[in-house]
């Protein structure tokens, strides 16, 4: 099971790869307020912005879950532009927010889920959503929070793009 999870969350990131360099297109998103109205810099912990009943974990919370690989299912929601460009977790289920609704089926529900976006916003938005759907969410994290509490993200290259000789020499027949 475990090694065929890793497999399918491989190709499932190859296809995005794949298939993802238009909505790779989308505008950008307006950063964050740096400080709350009290004027004290904006964390995970006193984010005003998060408003989801999933739990905004943090890095401790994540580690012990990552601990216990057997339990857990790692829900990454973002764009293949935003991991090959920030970083994410060695192993994960890659879906974007756009298509959790019709991909339920493919998401493990004998596993506790943690869901994966940059500043967990999109993902305690998911984490409701697949709660609701009766899904046992534990948590969402944001990749950059888990990076500036130290910790290490894993970088995958995205490949170099065919040059026009190597392109012409594939259509060749053989």
């Amino acid at each position: 099971m475990h090694v065929s999870l890793r497999v399918a969350s491989i190709f499932a990131f190859g296809l995005l790869l794949a298939t993802g360099a238009a909505r790779a297109q989308s505008a950008p998103v307006a950063a964050p307020t740096t400080t709350t109205p009290g004027g004290a810099p904006v964390t995970p912990a006193n984010d005003p912005a998060y408003i989801y009943k999933t739990l905004r974990l943090n890095r401790a919370a994540f580690d012990a879950l990552a601990a216990r690989p057997e339990q857990l299912l790692i829900l990454d929601i973002r764009r293949p532009d935003e991991l090959t460009k920030i970083g994410g977790f060695p192993v994960y289920l890659s879906i974007q927010t756009a298509d959790v609704q019709k991909s339920l089926a493919f998401i493990p529900r004998d596993r506790v889920i943690v869901v994966v976006s940059n500043r967990a916003h999109r993902a305690g938005a998911i984490g409701d959503l697949l709660a609701g759907y009766g899904f046992h969410v534990v948590g969402a994290i944001g990749v950059r929070d888990y990076e500036d509490d130290g910790g290490v993200l894993s970088k995958v290259q995205p490949p170099p793009p065919k040059t026009a000789a190597v392109t012409a020499a594939d259509s060749q027949p053989k």
